[in-house]
């Protein structure tokens, strides 16, 4: 079940959803319109390897905005800070951003009851287009959770994502164990 605006406001007041900053306009029927971050970043390397650390360089967006570039993976990400201590949280892009040829995530649209940050959206764009920070970028649906949670994920000692931050957040693919 997919929470609506009533629902997503009754538990950010129980606490169980945290949107800082909290913009009441930005809440629709039955999601939450979040933006784009200050900050972008780009892998240093040409070719990444899943099983190191690859090395990101990070970069704020200028006022005139910055012009991404068809591929190339940019990391981004979300001026909202967010928690989710008993939905699951799944962030989409906003149509007139897809309208644009702008992907937001490749993979990683869906976060874990306990996720506790920012997120990092994973940009990719068909033609060069300009961006800006600030900009709606996508928006967050919330989903009910049937049966008891174990293991919340901001509780999890080998959670890969849990230090706050507001700037993206390389992939820690290699800190598995495969």
């Amino acid at each position: 079940m997919i929470l609506t605006d009533q629902q997503i406001l009754a538990e950010i007041e129980r606490g169980n959803i945290v949107i800082e900053p909290f913009d009441p306009a930005c809440l629709g029927t039955n999601s939450y319109d979040v933006h784009l971050g200050r900050y972008l970043a780009t892998y240093r390397d040409a070719v990444l390897d899943a099983r190191r650390h690859n090395e990101i360089d990070v970069f704020e967006i200028p006022a005139e905005g910055f012009v991404l570039q068809p591929n190339t993976l940019y990391l981004g990400v979300t001026e909202e800070y967010t928690e989710s201590h008993a939905q699951v949280p799944f962030l989409e892009g906003k149509s007139s951003v897809g309208r644009l040829g702008i992907d937001i995530h490749a993979t990683a649209g869906k976060g874990d009851v306990g996720f506790c940050n920012t997120w990092t959206l994973e940009i990719s764009v068909t033609q060069a287009v300009r961006i800006y920070s600030g900009m709606p970028i996508g928006q967050l649906i919330y989903f009910a959770v049937q049966g008891d949670v174990n293991m919340f994920y901001n509780r999890k000692a080998n959670a890969k994502y849990n230090e706050r931050t507001d700037k993206p957040v390389e992939s820690m693919m290699w800190k598995n164990n495969w």
